[in-house]
């Protein structure tokens, strides 16, 4: 396991209720009400869930990723940059497990100048180093 060399900041959070409960940061940015989906059992009801706020943090975190290997090679994104993140759950043996699928829309930069960007993002992304090896990631380039 990789030890922090420094820690930059650190997120403060409180779960309670589990599935059907709620979600709040220490700073009150954040405060949600959580449902279980159908698929799960649930009731399908209003709130979020923990698989839809994972693929929302692994998006946005590994658009953080890329605009930092853009700037070490002194290039710009472009400014439509997006991705659709899926997180999916299902059983494995012993419990349950996620697996990711992150399409990523770099514009219209060339696709093997956009597959090359989004491969060393995938190295230095804190999501992607944080499963590397525990779950499946497909990355995609569209």
């Amino acid at each position: 396991m990789k030890e922090l060399q420094n820690i930059a900041y650190t997120a403060k959070a409180t779960a309670t209720g589990g599935r059907e409960g709620s979600a709040k940061s220490d700073d009150g940015r954040l405060n949600l009400t959580l449902s279980t989906p159908k698929g799960l059992g649930g009731d399908d009801g209003q709130g979020t869930n923990p698989e839809q706020l994972f693929a929302a943090g692994y998006a946005a975190c590994f658009i953080g990723a890329l605009k930092f290997v853009a700037g070490q090679e002194k290039i710009t994104l472009p400014s439509d940059t997006y991705i659709n993140s899926e997180v999916a759950i299902g059983a494995v043996e012993g419990g349950f497990g996620i697996a990711v699928k992150l399409a990523v829309s770099l514009g219209d930069m060339d696709k093997n100048e956009a597959q090359i960007m989004v491969d060393k993002a995938h190295q230095v992304c804190p999501y992607s180093n944080a499963t590397r090896g525990n779950i499946d990631i497909v990355l995609s380039i569209i």
